[in-house]
């Protein structure tokens, strides 16, 4: 398979900006997390003084142990591959290679039959794809999230001051800055980040259907759900001390509805940047080279923020079914929950993509700002807000009323709106204030809220 071959865009025209995840999402990624799931278990057991048939592991035998995970490749891989080909179950030939690699070291010779012992392929399974899960949130989709939010963040703090006419329903509002609008999104995203974050991913490792029945009775003195939290916790995972045969992925449920929820808003601000756009607000980087249309040679157009909305669109549908589908199983086990796991990886990927093409169109964005103030200095009516609310303070009546008189479907001059303050019944000062204002600076406390921090 080459990129040009590859059925999914993921691993043919996008391969190098996903190539991050392959090592983590992929079956040979999901093969590596099977083998050290396998050989933490088989060190846990080797290390309690109960199990007496299983000598403790010396100095050599926990090299040759690690020695089989990292050392474990491609080559690997299709060994395993070779031993499923027999065996058609996945799990049971992660078991026969690692007994194949462990047979010829005689400080493991007694410890073969306690491969896999009193497990079952779920137990491997959910603590492997819990462990994917994690490492793939934790080292490759939080740190694509953060560079996002801090472009953000760096363009609101940039453009605090910078004036910019609001649209509200898409027609001329009361005046904002740049900054502000951005700072909104940081501090979404933000928030919406550290839920990401938050999620705890649980594991179990109980048996056939969640009862440590195979466990007690080879060992009916030794504390399994205590054994199994400390294996489970030295992985990073936590215990779900009650399941059937799966761990039921209520916290993977979650994360895909968190990782769904960033993926909303950062859809949010796209549509927003490429209306910006649209009305000339920013303008974009040109590269040498480039073109933005096969017949119209002047076009520039917002392709990064269009990629990453339709990016994240699909990953959404992949989080959203994930969410809905995982934590749903038949009696204490059916299938239906194996194939669609193995597409965790494909789900990050697009929503990896969308951050990356999001990220390298905030890159190129230049604010205009003759575009800002000559489109603010054509609409005078937003100040009309300004001046109804002043009328109210200071009890006159109708102020809505007659500023709607005056501007609502009409065109409103600066000469128009001094008259109109010119003759109103209100203190000098009021007055003064009124006539100083522009759409330039009607902009409340927006630059002060561009400025604060994220999340503030």
């Amino acid at each position: 398979m080459t990129a040009l071959t590859a059925l999914s865009p993921l691993d043919g025209r996008y391969s190098r900006q996903t190539a991050a995840l392959a090592e983590t999402f992929s079956e040979l990624g999901l093969m590596r997390y099977r083998l050290k799931m396998e050989i933490a278990w088989l060190k846990a057991l080797a290390n309690h003084p109960g199990i007496t048939e299983l000598p403790p592991l010396d100095a050599r035998a926990e090299h040759a142990l690690d020695a089989v995970l990292d050392g474990f490749d491609e080559t690997g891989g299709i060994a395993v591959k070779s031993i499923e080909a027999t065996t058609n179950h996945d799990v049971k030939a992660i078991e026969y290679y690692l007994r194949e690699r462990l047979a010829a070291e005689p400080a493991l010779a007694q410890a073969l039959e306690f491969i896999h012992f009193a497990l079952t392929s779920e137990d491997v399974n959910n603590v492997a794809y819990a462990c994917m899960t994690r490492d793939g949130r934790d080292h490759i989709l939080v740190p694509a999230m953060a560079r996002v939010i801090a472009q953000i963040d760096e363009i609101a703090g940039r453009e605090a001051a910078t004036p910019m006419l609001a649209r509200t329903h898409g027609q001329p509002a009361s005046p904002t800055t740049v900054g502000k609008e951005m700072r909104v999104f940081a501090t979404r995203l933000m928030r919406i980040l550290a839920e990401v974050k938050a999620v705890t991913i649980s594991g179990k490792i109980n048996g056939a259907v969640g009862n440590y029945n195979a466990h007690y009775i080879a060992y009916p003195e030794i504390d399994w759900p205590q054994f199994s939290r400390a294996v489970l916790n030295d992985l990073g995972l936590v215990q779900n001390p009650h399941t059937t045969q799966i761990e039921p992925h209520d916290d993977l449920a979650a994360l895909c509805h968190a990782l769904m929820r960033f993926n909303t808003a950062l859809i949010d601000l796209c549509r927003d940047v490429w209306g910006y756009i649209s009305l000339a607000y920013f303008r974009q980087k040109t590269k040498a080279g480039e073109v933005g249309s096969s017949t119209m040679p002047h076009k520039v157009n917002p392709i990064d923020f269009e990629n990453a909305e339709g990016n994240l669109g699909l990953a959404n549908a992949l989080l959203d079914h994930l969410a809905q589908k995982l934590p749903i199983s038949r009696f204490q086990r059916d299938l239906s929950d194996s194939t669609v796991l193995r597409n965790i990886g494909t789900a990050m990927g697009y929503a990896l993509l969308g951050y990356t093409a999001c990220s390298r169109g905030l890159a190129k964005l230049e604010v205009d700002r003759e575009r800002l103030h000559a489109d603010l200095a054509r609409h005078d009516e937003v100040l009309t807000e300004a001046v109804q609310t002043v009328m109210r303070r200071h009890g006159l009546k109708g102020g809505y009323e007659q500023m709607k008189d005056l501007s609502r479907g009409r065109s409103v001059t600066r000469a128009d709106l001094e008259a109109f303050i010119q003759g109103l019944a209100i203190p000098a000062e009021a007055k003064e204030r009124l006539l100083a204002l522009t759409p330039l600076n009607y902009v409340g406390n927006a630059p002060e809220q561009g400025r604060e921090p994220s999340g503030t």
